[in-house]
């Protein structure tokens, strides 16, 4: 594991070595998600992507997540300090993700023009920065562009799973599982986040782009994906069945295959 230092806060960052002449993969994790959480069973999706693709890779954990530095008094107020937003998250948190917080990364990391790979939460923040930023192409997976009641359910439904067996497991991911999970929780609950919707947004996007859900998604129907296509007209999409909110987990063969043929093309 390394650490990274962005305007005083520490991230966790992992490198998958590859070519240096093409485009790296940047992977962006989900609303629970880290460094850690990509892998399963002694697997590691991002570094099957790298290899599948001829590329390089980045993943890191989100301040607050895995073994990065967490968010200050994160139910407290949401203010600004300095760079860094802390306390209780605003609905506009994956703007300030993609917009402050990931370019600053990417210089750091002296990454221009990435490719993008994004699941859920790090999904809507890759389809931001794809808006307003230049990228090579960006895959998003189960991306949240407007917020569905089934949304609502399931993310209520994790908060009372939290204290049943969900902290305990979440727990092995993250330094301050309680600062990972309220962060999520708590915006996504919250009345003011119910009028998120980035749909006219991502009609900014140029960039090559790919969509992906699962059509057992727990989290979102396929009208996410809909919403995208009319924005984006030129998206390829693909919808796996058997699936659920995680298509790097449960179907990493058929998606990796997909990503693949998708990035041929590109740099």
């Amino acid at each position: 594991m390394q650490r990274i230092d962005i305007h005083g806060v520490g991230l966790e960052v992992e490198h998958i070595p590859g070519p240096p002449d093409r485009a790296p993969l940047v992977f962006l994790h989900e609303g629970l998600g880290s460094v850690s959480l990509w892998r399963q069973r002694g697997r590691s999706w991002p570094a099957e992507l790298c290899a599948a693709t001829g590329r390089s890779g980045w993943v890191y954990s989100r301040r607050g997540y895995g073994q990065s530095d967490p968010v200050a008094d994160v139910r407290g107020p949401g203010r600004m300090a300095g760079f860094w937003h802390v306390g209780r998250h605003d609905p506009d948190y994956m703007h300030r993700e993609a917009l402050d917080v990931l370019p600053a990364l990417l210089q750091a990391l002296g990454v221009q023009r990435p490719v993008l790979i994004g699941h859920s939460d790090g999904a809507t923040i890759a389809l931001l920065h794809a808006a307003h930023h230049a990228v090579t192409a960006t895959v998003v997976m189960a991306p949240h562009v407007f917020v569905e009641d089934v949304a609502i359910q399931a993310i209520a439904a994790a908060r009372d799973a939290y204290d049943q067996g969900l902290r305990e497991r979440l727990a092995r991911h993250h330094a301050d599982v309680d600062n990972a999970f309220r962060q999520w929780n708590d915006v996504w609950l919250s009345e003011a986040f119910r009028r998120f919707d980035i749909r006219t947004e991502c009609s900014r996007i140029t960039t090559p782009l790919m969509l992906v859900q699962g059509r057992q998604d727990e989290y979102g129907t396929l009208e996410q994906l809909r919403a995208i296509e009319r924005a984006v007209p030129q998206a390829a999409t693909l919808e796996l069945d058997d699936c659920g909110h995680s298509p790097h987990k449960d179907q990493p063969e058929s998606l990796t295959a997909a990503v693949t043929g998708f990035l041929a093309a590109f740099p």
